[in-house]
Parts: C-alpha cells; sequence; structure tokens
C-alpha cells in the first residue's frame, strides 16, 4: 500500500517542501536530545582513560555533576544536526514525490517501488553530505582531541580556522568523498526501510498511514535506524579515521583508497565494525524519536 500521489501546483509543492524540512528540523531536535546523553559519554571515553567503561562513565557523570551533564555543549548540535535530519526529510520527500508523479504519469499509480523508495533516501542522504560531512568533521576532532590543557581546539570556529589553515576549505571538507557514500548507502536503507514497514502495516491492517500508532511508527523508525547502521557502518569508520588523521607528514592516510586497504591490512574484516555495539544500542532510541517526532509533526500540520 503506497501513498497516493496527485500532480501539485508550484505553491503547493513549496508549502509541502516547507513542512518537510520543518517537520524534518523538529526530529533533528528531537534526535538531539534523545542521543546528546551517548554521545557524552562517547566523548568523555574517547578523551579519557579514568572511566572502566560505558556504564561506569554514565554513572561517574550523573554522581560528580549531575543530570544536566548529559546535555552540556548541546547548543552546536541543535543547529547542525536539525539542519541536517530537516535536509534529510525535505529531500527525501521532495524525490519521492518526483517518482510518484512520473509513475502515475507512465502506470496510472502513484505507488513507489522500494528500490525507487531507496533511491529517494540516497538522494536525501547526497543532499545532506554538503552540510553533515563539515559539521561531522569538527564534531570528531573536538570529540577526540586531547583532554585539558593539551586541547587542540577551544571549540567549533577555532576548530575551523586551524583546519582552514592547514589544507584551506579542502582541509573542513576532508572524508566527503566517503561521506557520499555512508550518507547515499544509509539514508536509501533508512528510509526504504521505514516505509517498507509501515506499508505492509497499512496494508496487513487495512488502515490508512496516519491511522498507525505512534508506538509503532517509532518501533519501525527504531528498527530502520539498525538497519541504516547495518548496510553503511564500514563507510563510517573509514571516513572518522580520515576525519581524525593529522596533516602533512603526520597523515597517515592518502586517500579513501588508501584508508579502506590499510584498515583491511592491519584490522582485517573486524576492523570496519569496530564499535557497532554501542552504535546499534543508540540508533534503537534515536531513529524511534526522529521518526515518531517527524510522523506527529506532519500529521499536526496537516
Amino acid at each position: 500500500m503506497g501513498i497516493e500521489a496527485e500532480l501539485e501546483a508550484p505553491d503547493q509543492g513549496l508549502q509541502r517542501t516547507l513542512k518537510d524540512l520543518f517537520a524534518g528540523a523538529v526530529g533533528g531536535v528531537a534526535q538531539v536530545l534523545i542521543g546528546q546523553p551517548f554521545d557524552i559519554v562517547k566523548v568523555r571515553l574517547q578523551t579519557t582513560s579514568q572511566y572502566s567503561g560505558a556504564l561506569d562513565a554514565a554513572t561517574k557523570i550523573y554522581k560528580n555533576e549531575g543530570a544536566l551533564a548529559f546535555y552540556k555543549g548541546t547548543l552546536t548540535p541543535l543547529i547542525g544536526i536539525g539542519a541536517c535530519v530537516s535536509v534529510q526529510f525535505g529531500g527525501f520527500h521532495y524525490a519521492r514525490r518526483a517518482f510518484e508523479a512520473r509513475n502515475l504519469e507512465k502506470t496510472g499509480s502513484g505507488d513507489l517501488s522500494y528500490s525507487q523508495y531507496y533511491a529517494a533516501g540516497a538522494f536525501a542522504g547526497i543532499t545532506n553530505t554538503v552540510l553533515s560531512s563539515p559539521i561531522e568533521h569538527i564534531r570528531i576532532r573536538l570529540q577526540t582531541q586531547p583532554h585539558g590543557a593539551a586541547r587542540l581546539y577551544h571549540g567549533p570556529i577555532d576548530c575551523i580556522k586551524k583546519l582552514t589553515a592547514h589544507e584551506g576549505i579542502r582541509g573542513v571538507y576532508r572524508g566527503t568523498a566517503v561521506t557520499f557514500l555512508r550518507e547515499a548507502n544509509a539514508y536509501g536503507a533508512w528510509f526504504a526501510a521505514f516505509e517498507f514497514m509501515m506499508n505492509k502495516d497499512a496494508e496487513r491492517n487495512k488502515i490508512k498511514r496516519n491511522e498507525i500508532s505512534t508506538a509503532k511508527v517509532a518501533l519501525y523508525g527504531g528498527l530502520a535506524g539498525e538497519a541504516l547502521w547495518l548496510w553503511s557502518y564500514p563507510f563510517d569508520v573509514v571516513k572518522s579515521k580520515m576525519q581524525t588523521d593529522g596533516f602533512g607528514e603526520t597523515q597517515k592516510y592518502k586517500s579513501m583508497r588508501d584508508c579502506f586497504a590499510q584498515t583491511f591490512k592491519a584490522e582485517g574484516l573486524g576492523g570496519f565494525w569496530r564499535g557497532i555495539g554501542p552504535t546499534l544500542l543508540r540508533a534503537m532510541p534515536v531513529s524511534a524519536g526522529t521518526f515518531a517526532t517527524v510522523e506527529l509533526t506532519m500529521r499536526f500540520l496537516n
């Protein structure tokens, strides 16, 4: 059971796109608020050796700094990730409507195939890369820098200045080629998996999409998040390695291809899956919250 397509006037298409962008931005805010505590724990583990593991870090942060400590530094990701998720959903629905119009013209039905859902998601991911590549590069640099007086950057602006000092704008966009591959595959799988589960539920229960319960929307969104990472994680590992690499004589990887080759030589296939456990644990609630928030926002706007 697909979404019926209707040919839209230009002003209606613009209005729909603005709604998609707004709903995505709201979903991005939810994504940050749900995921930020996980990120704080991850960053502390990456930048200090005082914790024995994730549970120990979370317990000590709460005990020594209070609950609000899990939301330190939230403003930057709120703006950046909010913009990224807005572009993801705006791009996906723009491509989806283009496929619907094409299918309607050719076959009389606007229903999409799942390869088309995947392509629409890939389009969203590729469009999003322009934002996500520098945002994630800067965030990774800040997360993995030495702790305390030895730290390299005093914040995101200082990080941007120092990256551009090394390689110009290319320094900020390092790792963009592999980010394109990650985003296209990740969001192709994310949206296709979610649409598959939503459509099958509506078909099985003979109901409309907007009648599916919020709990189910969240469940399907969470499972889509697992699919996203299982389908794209090796690209993410290579991206992280390239975006934490040094400059000049200290640069280890010459290119994306070189990074893949060196990782395989040194660590085997397992090297492309390091850290997948915590990533999947985080993905379920974050993706569930994102999709549930976007769906609820769209239902409210409509």
